[in-house]
């Protein structure tokens, strides 16, 4: 779509027109009486009746080149079809447990039965895939913690990478401190920029390992304003078959610290869940969703390309153009009458 951002300058337009008459007006009663003095004024005349052609179209080459100007002035632009502009609420930091238990196959996953870790990608992924506009970052914690992907608008690389983790790349134990506490410093990089600060952590365990308690993480993470949501994965009740024959229930998730795990989220204003099957893990991501949810775009934006300086060349063009002509019909004037002077 073409417009102009300020129309009113074509007010302007007829300005050259307006003095024009009022100056032939006044050119006509200087004109009422013609006195020549000697034969030789007669041949200027002559010398003018022949270029008057030239002088009418130079006149419409000037009008064209004012025009132009005038339409620079009004500064036309092109406006182009309206974008979505991404809205980023928060940096959100995403944790997953990589130790040795997440090898526990106790969820179901399509009529399947699955470990944790292959039902927490599936679950994750589908919430990465939600977050559109928020800047989001995966950490891989085992026995040490890792930063697999920086804060990013870019989602398919976050679950990407998250797809392409396994069990036990970062140690068979777990380091829920660590974790915690290298999102702390990621976070703490990104505080200058005012967005909200979240880490969603999902784990099946206890702290077994790291350098730094993870109470002791989560004071760190309340002086940053990070808010943290923990997860607690693993089914509470497991059919196993006896060593004696037969088959007998067990509980995988007897190693689940959840009293840390809720210290942590009410240190720093988030919420502990539990996710003892696929259906519950998938209803924890989107109460999340509804506690952090995405903003919307307050409108659209449409990108605009100013054009003034088309016009604006095509004017100074025209303008060059005229002062040649008129120079050189300067030169060539002078020359005939030197001509003519030198003859008599």
């Amino acid at each position: 779509m073409w417009s102009l951002a300020w129309p009113w300058a074509l007010l302007a337009l007829p300005l050259p027109f307006i003095a024009r008459w009022l100056l032939s007006e006044s050119a006509s009663l200087q004109d009422a009486g013609l006195r020549v003095p000697q034969l030789d004024a007669f041949a200027v005349l002559r010398h003018r009746s022949e270029t008057e052609q030239l002088l009418n179209w130079r006149f419409w080459l000037a009008a064209i080149a004012w025009i132009l100007l005038v339409l620079a002035a009004a500064r036309p632009e092109r406006i182009g079809d309206e974008l979505d502009v991404p809205v980023s609420g928060r940096n959100l930091m995403l944790a997953v447990d990589l130790s040795g238990s997440m090898d526990q196959k106790d969820f179901e996953l399509g009529n399947r039965r699955v470990d944790r870790l292959t039902a927490t990608k599936a679950v994750a992924s589908d919430f990465i895939s939600r977050r559109e506009g928020d800047r989001i970052g995966l950490i891989l914690f085992g026995e040490r913690a890792y930063l697999q992907v920086p804060l990013t608008l870019d989602r398919e690389t976050v679950k990407v990478l998250l797809l392409e983790a396994f069990i036990g790349l970062a140690g068979e134990k777990t380091a829920i401190g660590d974790a915690i506490t290298l999102a702390v410093k990621r976070i703490h990089d990104q505080e200058a920029d005012g967005s909200e600060q979240v880490l969603v952590l999902l784990t099946d365990g206890a702290n077994t390992a790291g350098e730094v308690e993870p109470l002791k993480a989560a004071q760190l993470a309340q002086q940053v304003g990070l808010r943290i949501y923990t997860i607690g994965i693993g089914a509470e009740q497991l059919e196993v078959s006896s060593l004696i024959g037969g088959r007998r229930n067990i509980n995988p998730s007897a190693d689940l610290d959840e009293e840390t795990l809720t210290g942590i989220a009410e240190m720093t204003g988030g919420r502990y869940f539990r996710a003892k099957d696929t259906a519950g893990l998938q209803d924890i991501y989107r109460l999340v969703d509804e506690l952090e949810p995405v903003d919307e775009p307050e409108a659209g934006f449409r990108p605009v390309k100013s054009l003034y300086y088309w016009p604006l060349a095509g004017a100074f063009a025209l303008a060059a153009l005229l002062a040649v002509v008129s120079l050189l019909q300067n030169l060539a004037i002078r020359w005939q009458s030197r001509v003519q002077a030198d003859a008599s």
